[in-house]
């Protein structure tokens, strides 16, 4: 199994994890394996959330009927006529 070696690691995020890994009953290797999981499924899920966002904007904005409720003049007229 491959090792890695994190050098200069800020004093406060290493008693973060020394606490957690305490409090979870776990290493210090471990709670690190675990945390680094947890940041690299939450990465992706983010990614994956914004491409589908994304891909609604693009598709709401190619309907003509969406088109006419972003002309900003429309906007700003309905704006002014509250």
């Amino acid at each position: 199994m491959p090792s890695l070696q994190v050098r200069d690691l800020p004093d406060y995020i290493y008693q973060q994890i020394i606490q957690l890994a305490e409090a979870e009953r776990r290493s210090i290797a471990q709670e690190t394996v675990v945390l680094l999981e947890k940041a690299l499924q939450l990465e992706k899920r983010n990614k994956k959330r914004r491409r589908l966002l994304f891909s609604h904007i693009i598709q709401e904005t190619k309907n003509e009927n969406d088109k006419n409720n972003l002309d900003p003049v429309k906007l700003i007229r309905e704006d002014r006529e509250r």
